[in-house]
Formats: structure tokens, C-alpha cells, sequence
């Protein structure tokens, strides 16, 4: 073939392919990241409404219990009996733990003894000086003092107040409801008199302690409402309220901020690591999902569904959440959005919606 024919035969062929190259101009939503599809995508969707949003500030905490009791035993005797264990929920009054009380009772009983008598020697002393017990307003205050040193009636009676008090305390009782913890000696030892039985923790009602920044600070109110995940449970939330707001700003630049929350579960524990979520009520927005939006050309796109298809639509977001975002343009009230499946769809996709729509 001639030089010259070649020549032109190639550029037949470049002036070909690039009439079959698309334009510049069209449309970006038709050169997206469209897939081949088989067969329909499926997708699940909800019916656009405006909503409450609610501003989130979000903060790392830990438990602690409103009320903890240290339970020791005053008496140095051997552990008789254990009633309870670690992790066992107790009632106010109910009984954990008590001594042998032999010794104990014997000494109650002495003492009380003692006290009898020292009572009869007083009475004595005092008829002795013309008076009697029975009309002690009648007997001058020198008069029974003296005669209180002379029966030692009041070193009977402390001994007496002693041994009760010994004996009492040889069995340990709940303080108040809750649960037991830190039980380390064994039945038939002699506690530790340096450190404590066991603790008594009210999971009840404990206290989250969480820090936030001093500039965040003008976002948090008392009874602002708080949400309370556990590290090690995140499918579990409990909701509290901000209680308390430490006044002070630490060398950090950090706040220190306390919530209640409510623990029917007994799930969360005195120390528990908890991540916070503090929310505000920002009034009624267009809320989607935040699994509804996804980036296209490097902007913001939401699909909704219509006819069957998926419709690709820009959008704008303002404020957000760890579950939504606000919606200022691009959508309606009404809109019904896709909010699963929508990672590989492209303009006009063909879709099966596989839920009922979300109201």
C-alpha cells in the first residue's frame, strides 16, 4: 500500500473513534459509578418528614456509683458465716457477714452483769445519803457524782456500751440496697483489720463523670439529655440527664460534668469505661440517615426512589449528629430516600424497594 494511502487510512480511523467519545458537556449524573445491573437492585427506603434534631457533643467518661459503702469488721475474731458474694444484689439491712460469738457474747454477758451490780451499789451509796433512784431530780449533782465514782457505775456502764456494741457489730448488714463487691477473705479466717470485708456499690442510680472542652462548654446545660454506651457493650444505650457542672476550668482546659442515669439493667459497674453523648434539641429539620449519603464526584448525593429508579440528587447538609444529618437543600418533605442499597447505584438505576417505608 502507498505511503500516502496509509496516512489517510489512519486518520479515518482516529476521526472514528473519537466521534464515538462522549462529550464534555453531558450530564454527570449519567457517567457516575454505574454497575451492569442483572437483575434489580434492591434497596430500603423512607418517607421524608421533618423531625427533632438533636445537637451531639460526644465525650469518653466512667461510671462511678452514687453511694459506696467500705464494710469492716471491728472485732478480731474468726469469720463464721458468709452470706453473700461477689456480684449479689442486696436489700437495706440484709445480713453479709458475721464473726464467731462466743467470746463476744460472753463478754456482752459479763458486762452486763457488772453493770447490774454497779446499779445495786449506787442505789446503796445513795440511800446511804438519804436519797433514792427512783426521784433522781430530787438528788443534788455532787452528791451523784460521788456516789457514781464510789459504785464505779460509769466505768461499768461504758464496759456494758463496749460489749453491746462488740457484739453488734460482729455481724455486717447492707447500709443500703445494692450490690457486693471486693469480698477476698474466706470463711473461718480473721479479717484484715486494715482493709475493708467487702463494699457495698447502689448501681442503681449511678453517676457518669465525663470532661468536655472549655469552649464546648455554652452547649451544655443542666437536665440536658445524655446517652451512655459502654466500650464493651455498643448495642447497649441507657439515657440519663446532666446533673451537675463543675464551675471550674483544670490546667487542661477541661470541664468536669456529671449525669445520672438509670440502671434497671444493672449493666453498668462502679469504674465502667463509657463513651457520652450529649444531646440538645434543635427543633424540626429534615433529617436523613447518614448511611443514606454518599460521595460522587466528590459531592454530597442522596438517591431517592421513583418509578422504580433511582433518582440521583445533590444535596447540602448543616448540622449533624452520630446518626444524621440536616438537610438544607436538594430534598422535600414527602421525598422517599434510600437509605440502604445505594452504594453501587447510578442515575436511573432500576430498583425493588424490599421495605415498607419508614414514617
Amino acid at each position: 500500500m502507498p505511503r500516502k494511502s496509509t496516512i489517510l487510512y489512519c486518520l479515518l480511523i482516529l476521526t472514528a473513534i473519537s466521534c464515538t467519545t462522549p462529550k464534555s458537556g453531558d450530564k454527570e449524573k449519567e457517567t457516575g459509578s454505574a454497575i451492569a445491573q442483572d437483575k434489580l437492585a434492591e434497596v430500603k427506603t423512607f418517607r421524608l418528614k421533618f423531625s427533632t434534631f438533636s445537637y451531639e457533643l460526644v465525650s469518653n467518661g466512667t461510671v462511678s456509683a452514687l453511694r459506696k459503702a467500705d464494710l469492716k469488721f471491728q472485732n478480731s475474731e474468726n469469720i463464721a458465716n458468709i452470706y453473700v458474694k461477689n456480684g449479689d444484689y442486696v436489700s437495706k439491712g440484709q445480713k453479709i457477714a458475721s464473726l464467731e460469738q462466743f467470746k463476744l457474747e460472753n463478754a456482752f454477758e459479763q458486762a452486763k452483769d457488772n453493770l447490774a451490780r454497779a446499779e445495786l451499789e449506787l442505789q446503796d451509796v445513795l440511800i446511804g445519803q438519804g436519797y433514792s433512784l427512783n426521784n433522781k431530780a430530787a438528788i443534788p449533782e455532787d452528791v451523784m457524782k460521788i456516789a457514781r465514782v464510789k459504785s464505779n457505775y460509769d466505768q461499768s456502764l461504758i464496759s456494758y456500751q463496749m460489749a453491746e456494741y462488740n457484739l453488734k457489730t460482729a455481724t455486717l448488714h447492707a447500709p443500703f440496697s445494692g450490690v457486693v463487691a471486693n469480698i477476698i477473705t474466706k470463711q473461718h479466717n480473721i479479717p484484715d483489720a486494715s482493709s475493708a470485708f467487702c463494699t457495698i456499690i447502689d448501681i442503681q442510680h449511678p453517676e457518669v463523670v465525663f470532661m468536655v472542652l472549655e469552649n464546648e462548654l455554652p452547649m451544655i446545660k443542666k437536665a440536658d439529655k445524655v446517652l451512655i454506651s459502654p466500650f464493651s457493650m455498643n448495642d447497649f444505650t441507657v439515657i440519663g440527664s446532666v446533673t451537675e457542672i463543675n464551675p471550674s476550668v483544670d490546667k487542661n482546659g477541661m470541664v468536669r460534668i456529671c449525669a445520672s442515669a438509670e440502671n434497671t439493667q444493672h449493666r453498668l459497674i462502679d469504674g465502667m469505661n463509657v463513651k457520652v453523648r450529649v444531646q440538645r434539641e434543635q427543633g424540626k429539620q429534615l433529617l436523613i440517615p447518614k448511611s443514606a449519603l454518599v460521595l460522587r464526584n466528590n459531592r454530597k448525593v442522596v438517591f431517592t426512589a421513583k418509578e422504580d429508579k433511582a433518582q440521583w440528587v445533590y444535596v447540602e447538609t448543616g448540622m449533624e449528629n452520630s446518626e444524621s444529618y440536616v438537610v438544607t437543600e436538594g430534598l422535600q418533605e414527602g421525598d422517599s430516600v434510600i437509605y440502604d442499597g445505594n452504594v453501587n447505584l447510578a442515575h436511573e438505576t432500576p430498583i425493588v424497594v424490599i421495605n415498607k417505608q419508614k414514617h
